[in-house]
């Protein structure tokens, strides 16, 4: 379990310059440009709020889908920036933009032309997918959870 949560992938220094600048740009972007501003927007939100037409989670009601949104935006975007968990972290900001992306906005365009579309749920998926299968990388807590594996490379 703990390799599933915890492993930090390649600990190539350039692949992990690369990593370590899109886990900041994306959790910061989806943080502050996402999250927060559903926080400040709530009380509006939680009426009109999407609920996923997946089983099990149509079951959920609107206020309930809004919060699980915040988590996926805030929390898993938080773990992202820190590099703690990114695997489980990025993925369950994919869901979210799987959601968003296929559910949400299936009826849209895929390419914004001034109003709604799939295409910044599908921009925000990319990186997920590319975390989940690199991981971190050498600059993140992760890597410090992984002193065997570390050892063993030195060899």
């Amino acid at each position: 379990m703990k390799k599933f949560f915890f492993d930090c992938g390649t600990r190539d220094p350039l692949a992990s310059s690369g990593l370590v600048l899109m886990r900041l740009t994306i959790g910061w972007m989806m943080l502050y440009g996402h999250g927060v501003a559903k926080i400040q927007n709530f009380e509006k939100l939680k009426a009109t709020w999407a609920v996923p037409g997946i089983f099990p989670l149509n079951f959920m009601s609107s206020p309930v889908s809004l919060v699980a949104t915040i988590g996926a935006e805030v929390v898993a975007a938080g773990l992202l920036i820190i590099g703690l968990a990114t695997r489980p972290a990025a993925f369950v900001l994919g869901f979210a933009m799987c959601v968003a992306a296929f559910q949400v906005h299936a009826h849209d365009p895929f390419f914004a032309k001034g109003g709604a579309a799939k295409e910044m749920a599908v921009l925000y998926l990319i990186p997920c997918f590319v975390l989940i299968i690199t991981g971190a990388g050498q600059w993140s807590i992760d890597a410090g959870f992984d002193t065997e594996k570390r050892r063993r490379r030195l060899r």
